[in-house]
């Protein structure tokens, strides 16, 4: 894996130096036409052999290097084993914009888990909010604005809940990896590529160990703690984007196998709200256009004003 560091590390200097003794040879080249004395003709150049084609691999291999592997295997053990935990996951995506570079928006995921049938997520953040629940019977969507909530049958563990959450209402956390059963499986499955980057001290106030990893739909760079094997920060480029925009996430508040209250996986509000489907949002009709609360205002009619007794 070295060799892979190596090439990632030399092509600004190669391409520098590139450009440093071509412009070196053409002002040697300017300089020599200016002093240079008549010559005598040149002897007619040879016939040039035809280039022959070299081939097109690769100047390095794609290794899964067992010392970042390791990390990862470590970081997983960790979390596998807590019986509870919560975290703070804030995520920034990266939107195409009109503009040309691309609009970042923020998601807030306060998260608190139970295994093997315990989750709950609070979703503040850029957007409406909304919130999530799973007590091993039922997964509930809920959103706080509308007082709407979603209300369905789920299977009896996490991992289930959330596949069927995404079957079925296309809902997905970007860290339904780290609440797996077991999250190394979940995490490295597909691995084409892994090596250690080195050491970090600036995020999440602690000493944080690199790793890059890859498999055939993302490249990804992980930051685990040195210490404590918590997952810090993940920052991931999907290989099916064509502008290659950036995703991250940063963990923080980490609690594990703390006392989690009995009533924390459902909510007073489900009750009294009012029902949707559990189901994808369906998108508009083709060539509908958004109608704004002014227009709306305005054409609607007006209501008959109360009969007085």
């Amino acid at each position: 894996m070295k060799a892979v560091r190596s090439i990632w590390r030399t092509v600004a200097p190669l391409a520098l130096v590139t450009m440093g003794v071509a412009a070196w040879l053409a002002l040697a080249m300017s300089v020599g036409a200016q002093t240079a004395t008549p010559a005598k003709p040149a002897a007619p150049a040879k016939a040039a052999k035809p280039a022959t084609k070299k081939s097109a691999e690769p100047e390095y291999k794609m290794v899964v290097e067992p010392q970042a592997m390791e990390l990862l295997r470590a970081m997983s053990a960790k979390l596998a084993a807590a019986k509870s935990m919560s975290f703070t996951a804030t995520v920034g995506y990266e939107y195409p914009s009109k503009l040309g570079p691309p609009i970042v928006y923020t998601k807030r995921y306060d998260v608190t888990m139970q295994r093997p049938d315990k989750l709950r997520i609070l979703m503040p953040g850029d957007g409406p909010a909304s919130e999530f629940y799973y007590d091993g019977k039922s997964m509930i969507a809920y959103a706080p604005a509308d007082d709407l909530a979603a209300v369905v049958d789920a299977p009896p563990t996490i991992d289930a809940a959330l596949a069927a959450a995404f079957d079925n209402a296309a809902i997905y956390f970007p860290f339904s990896d780290l609440v797996a059963a077991d999250p190394y499986a979940a995490l490295t499955n597909g691995a084409v590529l892994a090596f250690y980057i080195g050491p970090s001290g600036v995020i999440g106030g602690t000493k944080t160990d690199m790793v890059a990893w890859a498999n055939g739909d993302a490249f990804m760079q992980i930051w685990i703690g040195t210490d404590d094997k918590l997952p810090r920060r993940f920052r991931a480029v999907f290989a099916d984007d064509p502008l290659k925009l950036r995703h991250e996430m940063e963990l923080s508040n980490w609690q594990l196998d703390a006392t989690v209250p009995a009533d924390a996986f459902a909510s007073a509000k489900i009750k009294t709200a009012g029902r949707m489907a559990f189901a994808a949002p369906v998108p508009p009709p083709k060539g509908a256009k958004p109608v704004t609360a002014g227009k709306s205002a305005q054409k609607a009619p007006a209501s008959a004003a109360p009969k007085s007794n």
